[in-house]
């Protein structure tokens, strides 16, 4: 395996992610692992006044380190999202303690001090989970749902600074999207992935009414709770942002035929809609009147995939986070009026980043796949890298490993195989139960594709994924064992009986619709299994798990070493001790990747 010119070291560029702003514009909050691990951190805004705009994709001369950028102390755990409160007293952080799934919500000031926990598990082992909406817009109450080890699901109203507790919904497979700044009313998110609904319910104890059948998942509610902004494929294939007044009939706002609605933000006084739109994988925005009912394009965003977006308390600027494959994530500001864009916060882009070739295939049944494509040379090992969900995405976002790969002298191929978001609902729902078999064969058709067009060469291929793309790399291993010379499984199912079994309540009850029922599809889930069809696995196999992990637990994991070490294969396993799904500390992150490296590097030579 010849090496590139490239830097053979992995990238520990630092990222900024989930800012907000503060309601006087002055400062912004954000999650950054620049110091090795995701904390909050609070950095002032002086120099916005008469700063050069930063358009069309430039970067401009990028901000000097800001010596007034301050960590805030929440303790030594990663901390997963930031939201600053509209009356500038509080911030609310989401905090995973031991790196696992089980989150808490904690309030501190903005200086750092009088940090106290709202909700969450405190036991050890913990269970269930806290997660932050959204402040209402009335004081310092803070929007929270908290998943019980049952399943179920609690809406609460957490005031802040008093501690104060209203419990507004419960229910399995719930989700509160907001509340009306009077606290007369809410919106709720129901059901399982790919059949969600919105209802709403007047308070104190209101009957729901549904508004949009499925699927329906974003959403929020106008000031006076009359209007509730949704995002919604209801009786079209991509997802459109559609407002549904109360009583009323469903309204479209925007939506695009060659695109889905990624994102948006609705301003406080509900006249603004910001819009983020996923474009083959690329962001567009555009600015949405709510009054007037018109949209108008932004100029393209500096940054190939904007990650997070939030508008200020005034509607007049939007805060975001934005990256590409040479640009870890940053944040910038983007004046409405103007479409003028200022880069405020994060690392320094690559000098010698990757370029992202978007790649469009056919699957052996017709149906376009497409990926994208990181080429380390014609004829190179190449690695098929399948992404997580499936409902997610392969986008062109900044990827370390995918740096070190190419720098290694491995082409990456990242596909978006059917069951990806971002196509449709009807590409989304392509793998659905026992159509997964057909999901399975396209990454047989991805091999193909490199193979035939000349990218890579056939016998040093691997294939590797995480979370689902764990459990599809598996499965892809089992099913066309000639196809690969290695694989790498983080964190994927290989058996979904004890998947089911084991993982989190809600996520089994939210799993079915999209795998099966663990009962009634009983055979079809053994069959889709590829513990059960280990006889067939050939390939070296690196397994990477976190141990703090119960989304899809480590037993997955154990039982693939067991059973691959049990039949000869080779097999490595690394665990993380201090990790949950994600791998979000930077010396996780560099030992994750050089061990990739030497595996695949050790079975391409041979």
């Amino acid at each position: 395996m010849a090496a590139s010119t490239r830097s053979l070291t992995v990238d520990v560029s630092w990222t900024c992610r989930f800012p907000a702003l503060s309601p006087d514009n002055k400062a912004i909050a954000f999650v950054s692992d620049r110091d090795g691990s995701p904390r909050a951190w609070v950095q002032p805004l002086p120099e916005l006044a008469g700063a050069e705009p930063l358009l069309e994709g430039g970067f401009g001369a990028p901000p000097a380190h800001p010596p007034l950028a301050r960590v805030i102390d929440t303790g030594p755990e990663p901390v997963g999202n930031v939201l600053w409160s509209p009356d500038g007293q509080w911030l609310a952080v989401m905090i995973s303690p031991g790196g696992g799934e089980h989150t808490q919500v904690w309030a501190v000031r903005p200086d750092g001090t009088d940090r106290r926990l709202l909700a969450g598990p405190t036991d050890t082992p913990a269970r269930g989970s806290a997660v932050f909406v959204r402040w209402t817009g009335q004081g310092s109450t803070l929007l929270v749902a908290e998943l019980a080890g049952t399943g179920s699901t609690e809406a609460v109203l957490i005031d802040a600074g008093l501690g104060h507790r209203d419990t507004i919904a419960v229910g399995p497979l719930m989700w509160p999207s907001a509340v009306s700044r009077d606290h007369r009313r809410v919106l709720l998110r129901h059901g399982p992935r790919g059949m969600r609904e919105m209802s709403v319910a007047d308070l104190p104890f209101g009957a729901e009414r549904p508004l949009l059948p499925p699927t329906t998942d974003l959403g929020t509610l106008s000031p006076d709770g009359e209007v509730a902004y949704i995002r919604s494929n209801a009786g079209r294939d991509r997802m459109a942002l559609i407002a549904m007044p109360m009583g009323g009939a469903p309204q479209v706002i925007a939506e695009r035929a060659d695109a889905e609605l990624d994102r948006f933000s609705v301003s406080v006084d509900g006249t603004v809609a910001l819009l983020v739109w996923n474009v083959a994988g690329r962001s567009e925005l555009e600015v949405a009147d709510l009054v007037e009912g018109v949209t108008r394009p932004l100029p393209p965003p500096p940054a190939e995939v904007i990650s997070s977006a939030r508008l200020s308390l005034d509607g007049t600027l939007a805060v975001m986070a934005g990256e590409g494959p040479d640009t870890p994530s940053y944040v910038m500001l983007c004046d409405l009026a103007t479409g003028d864009y200022r880069r405020v916060a994060g690392d320094d882009p690559l000098t010698d980043g990757l370029d992202a070739e978007l790649v469009r295939f056919e699957a052996r049944d017709g149906l376009e796949l497409t990926g994208w494509l990181y080429r380390a040379g014609p004829k190179a090992p190449c690695a098929i890298y399948l992404h997580g969900g499936p409902e997610s995405q392969e986008r062109p976002t900044f990827n370390p490993l995918f740096q070190r790969l190419v720098a290694a002298g491995i082409s990456v191929l990242a596909p978006n195989v059917r069951g990806s978001s971002g196509f449709g609902r009807a590409f989304l729902d392509a793998d659905n139960h026992a159509l997964r078999f057909h999901a399975i064969d396209d990454v047989a058709d991805c091999v193909d594709h490199v193979v035939r067009t000349g990218v890579a060469d056939p016998a040093k291929i691997a294939c590797m994924g995480r979370s689902y793309g764990g459990y599809l790399t598996l499965a892809a291993l089992v099913t066309y064992p000639e196809l690969f010379a290695a694989g790498v499984d983080v964190c994927g199912m290989a058996d979904f009986a004890t998947f089911y079994a084991r993982t989190e309540p809600w996520i089994a009850a939210a799993a079915v619709t999209e795998y099966g029922d663990p009962v009634a599809d009983r055979e079809l889930l053994r069959a889709l299994s590829p513990l059960h069809s280990f006889d067939r696995l050939t390939a070296p196999l690196l397994v990477v798990h976190g141990a703090q992990d119960t989304n899809v637990p480590v037993y997955e994991a154990e039982q693939v070493v067991a059973t691959a070490t049990a039949r000869g294969v080779p097999c490595r396993y690394l665990l993380f001790d201090d990790e949950g799904h994600e791998t979000v500390r930077t010396a996780n992150r560099v030992t994750f990747v050089e061990a990739v490296i030497d595996w695949l590097g050790r079975w391409f030579e041979e």
